[in-house]
Protein backbone atom coordinates (compact mmCIF):
# COMPACT_ATOMS: atom_id res chain seq x y z
CA UNK A 1 0.00 0.00 0.00
CA UNK A 2 1.51 3.64 -1.17
CA UNK A 3 1.28 6.62 0.58
CA UNK A 4 2.51 8.54 3.66
CA UNK A 5 -0.75 7.13 5.29
CA UNK A 6 -0.58 3.86 3.44
CA UNK A 7 -3.89 4.59 2.32
CA UNK A 8 -3.55 3.77 -1.17
CA UNK A 9 -3.51 7.78 -2.15
CA UNK A 10 -0.56 10.63 -2.08
CA UNK A 11 -2.23 12.52 0.67
CA UNK A 12 0.48 14.39 2.97
CA UNK A 13 0.40 16.08 6.12
CA UNK A 14 2.84 18.29 8.58
CA UNK A 15 3.84 15.00 9.23
CA UNK A 16 5.11 13.85 6.05
CA UNK A 17 8.44 15.22 6.04
CA UNK A 18 9.35 13.42 2.93
CA UNK A 19 6.50 15.00 0.46
CA UNK A 20 5.06 11.62 -0.75
CA UNK A 21 3.10 13.20 -3.21
CA UNK A 22 3.96 12.12 -6.82
CA UNK A 23 2.27 9.51 -7.89
CA UNK A 24 4.86 7.56 -9.97
CA UNK A 25 5.20 5.09 -12.61
CA UNK A 26 8.21 2.59 -11.64
CA UNK A 27 10.61 1.83 -14.56
CA UNK A 28 14.29 -0.19 -14.11
CA UNK A 29 16.41 2.63 -14.40
CA UNK A 30 14.46 4.98 -12.23
CA UNK A 31 14.49 1.71 -9.29
CA UNK A 32 18.40 1.30 -10.60
CA UNK A 33 18.67 4.94 -9.62
CA UNK A 34 16.96 5.17 -6.56
CA UNK A 35 18.93 2.23 -5.03
CA UNK A 36 22.52 3.57 -6.22
CA UNK A 37 21.20 6.80 -4.84
CA UNK A 38 20.50 5.43 -1.64
CA UNK A 39 17.09 4.34 -1.24
CA UNK A 40 16.39 0.91 -2.82
CA UNK A 41 12.39 0.55 -3.32
CA UNK A 42 13.17 -3.06 -5.12
CA UNK A 43 14.11 -5.10 -2.21
CA UNK A 44 11.46 -6.59 -0.09
CA UNK A 45 11.66 -5.54 3.30
CA UNK A 46 9.08 -8.51 5.24
CA UNK A 47 9.79 -7.21 8.43
CA UNK A 48 7.90 -3.70 7.43
CA UNK A 49 5.34 -5.34 5.00
CA UNK A 50 7.19 -4.24 1.74
CA UNK A 51 7.39 -6.25 -0.97
CA UNK A 52 9.86 -4.25 -3.03
CA UNK A 53 8.32 -2.22 -6.29
CA UNK A 54 8.84 -3.27 -9.67
CA UNK A 55 8.78 -1.61 -13.39
CA UNK A 56 4.73 -0.93 -13.74
CA UNK A 57 3.88 -0.73 -10.25
CA UNK A 58 2.56 2.89 -8.85
CA UNK A 59 4.16 4.46 -6.10
CA UNK A 60 3.92 7.94 -4.11
CA UNK A 61 7.14 8.82 -4.66
CA UNK A 62 8.94 11.53 -2.65
CA UNK A 63 8.53 14.95 -4.88
CA UNK A 64 12.33 15.86 -4.41
CA UNK A 65 13.34 11.89 -5.14
CA UNK A 66 11.51 12.54 -7.84
CA UNK A 67 12.97 16.06 -8.94
CA UNK A 68 16.58 14.32 -8.41
CA UNK A 69 15.59 11.68 -10.92
CA UNK A 70 14.68 14.66 -13.43
CA UNK A 71 17.42 16.43 -13.00
CA UNK A 72 19.44 13.50 -13.21
CA UNK A 73 17.91 12.21 -16.27
CA UNK A 74 15.76 9.53 -14.83
CA UNK A 75 12.31 10.42 -13.63
CA UNK A 76 9.67 7.86 -14.13
CA UNK A 77 6.66 8.72 -15.85
CA UNK A 78 3.43 10.65 -13.73
CA UNK A 79 0.03 9.78 -12.98
CA UNK A 80 -0.38 13.73 -12.81
CA UNK A 81 -4.38 13.23 -11.62
CA UNK A 82 -3.19 11.65 -8.67
CA UNK A 83 -0.91 13.56 -7.59
CA UNK A 84 -0.90 15.82 -4.73
CA UNK A 85 -0.83 19.67 -5.21
CA UNK A 86 1.84 19.79 -2.58
CA UNK A 87 4.34 18.38 -4.79
CA UNK A 88 4.82 21.65 -6.45
CA UNK A 89 6.52 22.88 -3.44
CA UNK A 90 9.63 21.06 -5.17
CA UNK A 91 8.74 19.70 -8.63
CA UNK A 92 7.12 22.17 -11.79
CA UNK A 93 3.82 21.68 -12.91
CA UNK A 94 5.45 21.91 -16.24
CA UNK A 95 7.82 19.07 -15.86
CA UNK A 96 5.45 17.32 -14.23
CA UNK A 97 3.31 17.26 -16.93
CA UNK A 98 5.93 16.57 -19.50
CA UNK A 99 6.18 12.91 -17.75
CA UNK A 100 2.49 12.68 -17.18
CA UNK A 101 0.56 9.51 -18.54
CA UNK A 102 -2.79 10.83 -17.95
CA UNK A 103 -2.89 13.58 -20.07
CA UNK A 104 -3.84 13.83 -23.68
Amino acid sequence: MTGFFRNGCCDTSDQDTGSHTVCAVMTDAFLEFSKASGNDLSTPRPDFGFAGLKAGDRWCLCAPRWQEAFEAGHAPRVVLRATHQGALEYCTLADLKRHAIDLS
